[in-house]
């Protein structure tokens, strides 16, 4: 005979309290004491009593389920066009996002939008009906859509300048990022010239380490020409072309070139090799983000290290505090960054096999 499962019942009767005080406790309602709360969890634990996530969700009003939205790939000709680098990235913010959703109890949905396709509001707006508060990556939505968005559902932006009336931003510090990087130039390898390329142009990071990047080389007393800002697109193959495009010109080339972020730097990396230019004997490459891939090249990536699962977690707990209301939420909350040094600004002898940057078109084509 197959016994049936433990009710609320079950754990009322042997935690000597209501069914009403499990139910409660259950919704971590601030009402239960908690020395009343603990007996009904430890009585739970001796049960092994599962929740059902609808019978909470009728009981508290919430759905227990927190969404995540991610920028869309585009399809070009009937090919999806991603780059690995970008999936890892976002898998480990959402990895980190959905760890701390189940210890605060929550399920996390997935879902992918972008600005620029008509359906994307609809379907968020359809979302947010299924899930109790979003958190948005970068260049999902503009700035009017999150303020309309936001009247309906609370909202985290992953990124952004932080003066979003409506939702609440983490990001990170890309001012003091930028700082650091400049100082190790100017002050480790004497570097006055410098060019940067940036990612895309709705992204508020992009413009963020742009604006940071000039102003940090300007109070060093080096200079930024405009020849040397390039618009790049977050993508490898984007940065591989901004290169290609200023190596075409007949201004001489500066002593480095920053990127707003690592696959950005491969590109930029693969067309100066290509035309015969060493990374960093001919000229130094930097990056942001440090993504795996990038340790493993000769030379080894010099970057900013953000932590993406960090970001996932601390959006979580946000918007998690911002559903209890229990207390004052910052609007805008700035993660640290660090500065890793490697090869590619001269910094180590690189005396380990990797895999050269002659082969990234070969990882790219493969990735896409």
């Amino acid at each position: 005979m197959v016994n049936s499962p433990p009710t609320i019942y079950d754990v009322a009767k042997l935690a000597g309290v209501s069914t009403a005080t499990v139910s409660r406790a259950l919704n971590s309602l601030s009402s239960v004491r908690p020395t009343t709360r603990a007996k009904v969890m430890a009585a739970m634990d001796e049960l092994e009593f599962v929740p059902n996530a609808v019978a909470r969700g009728l009981s508290s009003g919430k759905h227990w389920i927190l969404g995540l939205v991610f920028t869309r790939a585009t399809v070009d000709n009937n090919v999806l066009v991603v780059e690995e680098a970008s999936l890892l990235y976002t898998d480990i913010v959402i990895r980190g996002a959905e760890t701390r959703a189940a210890e605060h109890g929550y399920s996390l949905l997935l879902s992918s939008a972008d600005d620029t396709h008509p359906s994307g509001m609809n379907s968020l707006l359809s979302l947010s009906g299924t899930v109790d508060g979003l958190i948005l990556l970068d260049r999902v939505l503009g700035d009017d859509d999150v303020a309309y968005l936001a009247r309906r559902i609370p909202v985290v932006l992953l990124a952004g300048k932080g003066d979003s009336p409506s939702a609440v931003t983490v990001r990170v510090d890309n001012k003091q990022a930028m700082q650091n990087l400049v100082e190790h130039l100017t002050t480790v390898h004497d570097i006055t010239r410098v060019g940067f390329v940036s990612g895309a142009d709705a992204s508020p990071d992009s413009v963020a380490r742009v604006i940071a990047f000039r102003e940090a080389i300007n109070g060093c007393g080096g200079t930024l020409d405009d020849v040397d800002l390039l618009d790049g697109d977050w993508t490898s193959a984007g940065g591989e072309a901004v290169m290609q495009a200023r190596l075409n010109r007949p201004e001489p080339l500066p002593q480095a070139f920053a990127c707003a972020n690592d696959q950005m730097a491969v590109g930029v990396i693969y067309a100066l090799n290509a035309r015969g230019l060493k990374v960093p004997d001919d000229i130094v490459v930097t990056g942001f983000d440090d993504i795996t891939l990038t340790r493993y090249f000769k030379p080894s990536l010099t970057t900013i290290r953000q932590s993406g699962s960090l970001l996932g977690e601390v959006a979580v707990d946000t918007l998690v505090a911002t559903l209890d209301a229990s207390h004052e939420i910052e609007r805008t909350i700035v993660l640290p960054t660090e500065l890793v040094v490697r090869g590619s600004c001269g910094c180590v002898d690189e005396t380990e096999p990797r895999l050269t940057l002659a082969g990234v078109s070969t990882l790219r084509s493969e990735a896409g």
